[in-house]
Order: structure tokens, then sequence, then C-alpha cells
């Protein structure tokens, strides 16, 4: 039972770092949309390539912080892990 025990633990620290990735994914988002307000006060006749630029960045950061989110669900609620380090551990028998 301890095997199984520290794998679901396992599973659970992946999770915190997921949700760690998706923290940050908000900064660097953060990040890219004051960096583009501030070009954009800079050289406002260049408004549109720059807010066309931070849309796609903004897009591509996002990503980062939805596989994030969807590691984290699979990890907690699907781990296909589970059975099987659970057929590992009864054929070594260590339940």
């Amino acid at each position: 039972m301890e095997f199984l025990a520290n794998v679901i633990i396992a599973g659970q620290y992946a999770a915190v770092i997921a949700v760690f990735a998706g923290m940050l994914t908000t900064l660097g988002q953060g990040h890219i949309a004051a960096k583009a307000i501030e070009s954009m006060a800079r050289q406002p006749e260049a408004r549109g390539s720059i807010n066309t630029a931070m849309i796609i960045s903004l897009a591509m950061a996002e990503t980062n912080g939805i596989y994030g989110l969807v590691v984290a669900m699979i990890l907690l609620f699907a781990n296909p892990l589970v059975n099987r380090f659970a057929e590992i551990a009864l054929q070594l028998g260590l339940n």
C-alpha cells in the first residue's frame, strides 16, 4: 500500500509544479502586455503591428498555462501510471 501511496503523492507533486507553471504564465503575459503598451506609447504609428505581435505572443504564452492545467487534471484524476505501478507492486509483493 505504501508503494501506491507514493505514486499518488508523486502525481500530486507534479500537479503542484504544473500549477506553478500556470502562475508563471500569468506573470509572463503581464510582461508581454506591459512591453506592448510601452512600445505603442513610444511609436503610435506602429500600433497595428505591435498589437498583432502582442496578441500572437499572448496566445503562445497561454498555451503553457493550458498545458499545465491539462497535466494537473490528468495527474490528479486520471493518472495513467497508478494502475501499472499497482500491478508491478503486486507482482513484487509490495502491497
